[in-house]
């Protein structure tokens, strides 16, 4: 008990002293670490409400793995508020027709930083007209760089890429409309440890990251579904505020503590934005219209097996999120 008194004390009284059990599960780390005693998340019904503080320019992160885990409705949600000159940090850029290829299309992306882009026409055509900034890397070296910013970790030094252009620079960024290189690749420092070379890669932080979850509880504690975890859950700490889509919210206690891959820590200028907007299912039949790409991302990832013979209604999420 005379414990109890004391660890009570240190975190600012919010260990009942006559409580039977351990009470550190609910919230006392956030009650006595953040500026406010207010939850940490906040909950929306209305994806645009959720993404209307991205402004232009702003640099985001967008969760998923090819079509598998991205944030579907929060990437609609961006259509409607028309904010441009995004700075997206992604693993990929989706294709024509849907995920970030949606926002190519009516060009409210400036620049890209992502590993992989060979599905989007969309990305080579504006690439090449001077019309959009890329600059990829190594699919393990952006990870580790996003990783890196949320654990706080400036900059790291890895083999990979040492001998190409992303060691030397010159790799083209962006191309000026005439055909001339605008925008090139800078080089990057090199060093030598155990008789091996290394470059230094900076970390990346964004100002949002738009994430696709599988379950919250009302404390803000993400868990994803399998795969459709994939970038998603990195970004989570290294963006200044995370907004994350999900298909369910639950009552805190729902979760094991080891099950819960995210979460809602009172970090530093965090904040976890949940939402079930736009989660109710309609069944349909896949039609010949529907993208073959688009079709099986729902019949895998992140959906669940009862879900899987089940259409969203994707048209609805572009043309006034009516899901009546």
């Amino acid at each position: 008990m005379a414990a109890r008194r004391l660890l009570a004390a240190a975190l600012g009284s919010c260990v009942p002293a006559g409580r039977a059990g351990p009470a550190l599960s609910q919230g006392c780390f956030r009650r006595s670490f953040a500026t406010s005693p207010r939850p940490r998340a906040r909950f929306y019904t209305d994806p645009v409400e959720m993404v209307k503080d991205i402004s232009d320019g702003a640099t985001i992160m967008v969760g998923g793995f090819g079509l598998c885990g991205i944030p579907e409705n929060l990437i609609a949600a961006l259509l409607r508020t028309g904010v441009k000159d995004l700075k997206v940090v992604s693993s990929n850029v989706g294709v024509e027709d849907f995920g970030l290829g949606l926002l190519m299309a009516t060009k409210q992306i400036r620049r890209v930083v992502c590993s992989y882009v060979g599905e989007n026409t969309l990305c080579e055509s504006q690439y090449l007209a001077g019309e959009l900034e890329l600059e990829l890397t190594p699919q393990g070296t952006l990870a580790e760089r996003i990783r890196a910013g949320g654990a706080g970790v400036p900059a790291f030094y890895t083999p990979t890429g040492y001998g190409t252009l992303v060691q030397e620079g010159g790799a083209p960024i962006r191309y000026a409309p005439d055909g001339h290189l605008a925008i090139m690749s800078q080089p990057r420092e090199v060093r030598e440890f155990g008789e091996e070379h290394y470059l230094l890669e900076r970390a990346i932080r964004a100002d949002f990251a738009l994430i696709k979850g599988w379950k919250a509880d009302r404390e803000g504690n993400v868990i994803f579904r399998k795969s459709a975890r994939n970038f998603n859950a990195p970004m989570c700490k290294a963006a200044d505020i995370t907004a994350v889509e999900v298909e369910e919210i639950v009552d805190v206690g729902t979760f094991s503590p080891e099950d819960i891959h995210v979460p809602n820590w009172p970090g530093r200028n965090s904040a976890e934005w949940l939402s079930r907007a736009a989660f109710r299912w309609r069944c349909l039949h896949p039609t010949p219209s529907l993208s073959m790409g688009l079709w099986s991302t729902f019949l895998r990832g992140s959906l669940s097996r009862a879900q899987s013979s089940c259409l969203w209604q994707v048209t609805s999420w572009v043309k006034g999120w009516s899901l009546d």
